[in-house]
């Protein structure tokens, strides 16, 4: 039974490996999603009934074979069920799943039908190595390998420039993905060195065993933490390498509901998760993590308020809801940033598949002014769009205010100032996200109808598209039950579950249990402060967000110009790198190339010089020969003189 956790990643590459050649004419195109689904479908049974079997607090290690063997290192390809793996691969399996179904008739019409599941299913694949692997190098090849598919996906129309900024044309986009990522991956890197160097190994039972034992000491912890985090900043896109999220909506939807939801975005905060034994030794690593978490998820939904892009919006919730989720490991409480990953999963991908359902209703328009009235038209989107706009907006009984409001509780617990102001700017970031989940509503079901009836004809999408909206509607009513707080008595079901394989912070004490229905009531408020103004001042119409923005202008600008951080880095950091290589470029051909072509071509011209000598003809040789004669007797005649 254990080894059947192979067949959870190998699933999926197979079905890769037969859309591939379904998509080279190897059979019909359409069958592609058929192996595709049951690939994917197949490894979500197969984790479900391995979750199920899964003793409590157990870990199950399947030995592969050796990888690597280099003197005293070693790196097996060896695989790690235990609580967290469990949860992760759960929600990446089964919201895949879900999101695969979907393709099927969302991309039903596109020439690269069987490709597209051939990447799909490579992005689970890569997902699940990233998961379950039991070392932190196979990890690594998880983590680039949803890099890699992040980039095909993202560019997957690579030919498309109409309807796209020129700096944001999918090709464009999947580049600006991969470079970035990049950057973050390059301290990730660095982490892995230095606890290799350290340890000889990095598999997480011995890592895990040499911090226990005092041997990983509060510099190297620190050290090793931060490096790890910057990796964590560019692939879960935080402050400072969040810029290329936004961008990756060039994708098809899917994608975007797939990235966001339950593969790439997720791997830091997993992997942040998995370490938490590294950052239980490095506070100050944590309070960074936290500060980081806290301050993009502020900007981020500060950017969002203004957008009327509506996957432009969720692109900046989730840059928000990520920074929620590192606040929440930043706090110590890896546990609770793991339920908020879950419950985001069941709501993001609803939303974003949701907005999938509205484009391909309007002809893919993303303009949330030239939508409106789609309620009528489209009710099965619009309520399973609803629970998931009341879930991201912190509504209680749905699952996103169980999981963020146990994320902000265990933020403000600790009393002191420096979490108390972390705990404000997620407060602030819950009106905030209220706020422009409700706009994003009203704009685009409620209200007149902008949109010319002659020219588009909304329309309920088929089946294959509306069966996993209800399906993830119903997670992101009910998941949060999962997770229920203290005050409601001990009924937290994934919270002691996922303890079981992540370290624990020493308790300090900070605020009691019995505040915290205080910090609920106060999590509701902020609900339905952005609730009720998003809902009420735009179900008629933009007219009076359109009014506001000109009395705020200055305001306005900045965040629907983004805060111009693209502009910003495009001045600071690209320009520079491209004066930096234009003049390399000048060196390389003045200085470079000019003393090497030039010694070359004095070369060339003593040859030709010498060349004269040597030319093959009878009567040169015999000159030279009775040159060579005579000068030989002259100095025979000289030394006879003498």
């Amino acid at each position: 039974m254990e080894k059947l956790l192979f067949l959870i990643p190998l699933l999926p590459l197979a079905g890769a490996a037969l859309s591939g050649a379904i998509h080279a004419g190897l059979a019909p195109r359409k069958s592609a999603g058929v192996v595709a689904n049951l690939a994917v479908w197949g490894a979500f049974a197969l984790a479900l009934s391995l979750f199920l079997g899964l003793d409590p607090g157990g870990v199950m290690i399947v030995r592969g074979f050796t990888w690597i063997q280099a003197g005293s290192f070693r790196a097996a390809f060896d695989l790690r069920l235990d609580s967290l793996s469990a949860v992760m691969i759960l929600v990446v399996t089964g919201v895949s799943a879900l999101i695969h179904l979907y393709s099927v008739g969302y991309m039903a019409h596109d020439e690269g039908f069987a490709k597209f599941f051939a990447y799909l299913n490579l992005f689970v694949f890569a997902m699940s190595l990233l998961v379950l692997g039991a070392n932190m190098l196979l990890m690594f090849v998880g983590w680039e390998g949803v890099g890699l598919m992040s980039y095909l996906l993202i560019g997957f129309w690579y030919d498309r420039e109409e309807g796209f900024a020129p700096e944001a044309t999918p090709a464009r986009a999947g580049q600006k993905a991969f470079i970035v990522n990049r950057i973050g991956d390059f301290g990730f890197l660095l982490g892995l060195f230095l606890l290799a160097t350290h340890f000889g190994s990095l598999d997480y039972g011995v890592l895990k065993a040499k911090a226990a034992s005092g041997a990983l000491t509060p510099g190297l912890a620190l050290a090793v933490g931060l490096l790890l985090f910057l990796g964590a900043t560019g692939k879960s896109a935080q402050i400072p390498l969040y810029i290329w999220l936004p961008d990756a909506m060039a994708g098809p939807t899917p994608v975007s509901a797939l990235i966001h939801a339950a593969t790439m975005v997720t791997a830091g905060v997993y992997m942040v998760s998995r370490c938490s034994f590294i950052y239980v030794h490095a506070p100050i690593a944590l309070g960074v993590v936290a500060l980081v978490g806290g301050l993009t998820a502020t900007l981020a939904a500060a950017i969002a308020v203004t957008q009327r892009d509506i996957k432009k919006v969720l692109a900046y919730s989730t840059v928000s809801q990520l920074g929620y989720m590192f606040l929440g490991c930043g706090a110590g409480a890896f546990s609770a940033a793991v339920f908020h990953l879950t419950t985001h999963a069941f709501f993001k991908a609803l939303l974003f598949l949701g907005a999938g359902s509205v484009m391909h209703a309007m002809h893919d328009e993303l303009d949330m002014l030239k939508m409106g009235g789609l309620k009528k038209y489209m009710p099965i989107t619009y309520l399973t769009f609803l629970a998931g706009a009341f879930s991201l907006a912190g509504m209680p009984p749905f699952s996103g205010f169980f999981s963020k409001d146990e994320i902000l509780w265990q933020t403000v617990r600790f009393g002191d100032p420096f979490h108390v102001a972390l705990y404000a700017l997620g407060a602030l970031t819950a009106v905030f996200t209220a706020f422009y989940t409700f706009r994003m509503v009203s704009l685009t079901f409620l209200g007149k109808e902008r949109f010319d009836p002659g020219q588009v004809h909304p329309h309920e999408s088929p089946p294959t598209m509306t069966i996993p909206l209800v399906v993830l509607a119903i997670l992101a009513t009910v998941g949060g039950f999962l997770g229920l707080p203290h005050v409601f008595g001990h009924l937290n079901l994934i919270g002691p579950f996922v303890e079981r394989s992540t370290a624990a912070l020493e308790e300090s004490g900070g605020l009691g249990h019995g505040a915290e229905w205080i910090f609920l009531l106060v999590g509701v408020g902020c609900a339905l402060l952005g609730i009720l103004p998003g809902w009420a001042l735009y179900k008629a119409g933009p007219g009076w967000g359109e009014r506001m923005a000109r009395r705020l202008h200055p305001l306005y600008i900045l965040s629907y110009g983004k805060f111009f951080v693209d502009e910003i880095y495009a001045f600071l950091v690209v320009a520079p790198l491209r004066l930096f290589s234009v003049a390399c470029a000048l060196f390389d051909q003045a200085v470079v190339d000019g003393l090497v072509n030039g010694t070359a071509r004095r070369c060339d011209e003593a040859g030709g010089a010498v060349n004269k000598v040597q030319d093959g003809k009878v009567s040169t040789y015999a000159a030279w020969f009775a040159a060579g004669a005579l000068v030989l007797g002259i100095i025979v005649l000289v030394g006879v003189l003498r």
